[in-house]
């Protein structure tokens, strides 16, 4: 199994994930609604469908977890100014902070992971990761793309 790609890339997935939850706990909330809080960040204003997918999730899921941390005072739900059935999705300042320092945590894993990496090593890494990325998604690969990683 260890020259297997797929089961060397979930695992490291995996082992991430693990390492996530443990610093998420810490400081109060899951790894899934740590995911869940980068998103919003990302993309403040997205709806729970779009977390939901984004999350692969079902959409029941995602409201259940919007619940919690609304009530927790993390995420904050405004009605959608072209559809008031709608709710679009915010972060508060209390869990910007948190983010601030969950981003810590998450600089803390990511040099643990690269440990023993030298700077060449740890962008080639970056694309090779990238390449595979590209090779499994929908988007057509070009020279340009793999050019410029």
């Amino acid at each position: 199994m260890n020259n297997n790609v797929a089961f060397l890339a979930t695992d490291v997935g995996r082992l991430f994930r693990k390492r996530f939850d443990v610093a998420a706990r810490q400081l109060g909330v899951t790894g899934p609604q740590w995911r869940m809080l980068a998103a919003i960040r990302r993309t403040p204003g997205t709806n729970q469908c779009a977390l939901a997918s984004w999350l692969e999730v079902e959409a029941i899921t995602a409201g259940r977890m919007i619940d919690r941390l609304e009530k927790v005072g993390f995420v904050e739900r405004r009605h959608d100014p072209a559809d008031r059935r709608k709710w679009r999705l915010f972060l508060t300042p209390e869990s910007e902070r948190l983010m601030e320092r969950l981003a810590e945590c998450a600089t803390d894993v990511f040099a643990d992971a690269l440990v023993g990496f030298d700077d060449t090593e740890h962008q080639q890494v970056l694309a090779l990761l990238q390449r595979l990325r590209a090779n499994l998604s929908d988007e057509p690969i070009t020279e340009a793309k793999l050019a410029h990683g």
